[in-house]
């Protein structure tokens, strides 16, 4: 399971590569000098930088808010599909015990 991270510890890290980031030949570079000073992984690192640059309009992308849209209307929609089964289930259902043909 992912550890949680303090979001101002996150701000801060990011902002320092943001910071770091000319003095280094590219941004991985730049995530492993802070995040061995911060104790955080590269790559975690980087995904926090390249999503603050999404965000900020830096970079192509879905921003954190459309993502979280995105998300919200598959689970609406999961959970609107199975909504639909069991309605066709009990009409099915109650189709079958009114049908005269049965008694």
């Amino acid at each position: 399971m992912p550890k949680s991270i303090d979001p101002a510890i996150r701000e801060r890290a990011v902002r320092m590569v943001l910071e770091q980031l000319p003095e280094y030949a590219s941004i991985s570079q730049a995530c492993a000098a802070v995040g061995t000073n911060l104790g955080v992984g590269k790559e975690t690192l980087r995904n926090w930088v390249r999503r603050a640059q999404i965000d900020a309009g830096e970079r192509e992308g879905l921003t954190t808010a459309e993502d979280e849209e995105i998300r919200r209307l598959k689970a609406e929609n999961r959970r609107l599909r199975e909504d639909v089964a069991i309605l066709k289930a009990a009409t099915t259902f109650f189709a079958g015990e009114l049908d005269p043909r049965k008694r």
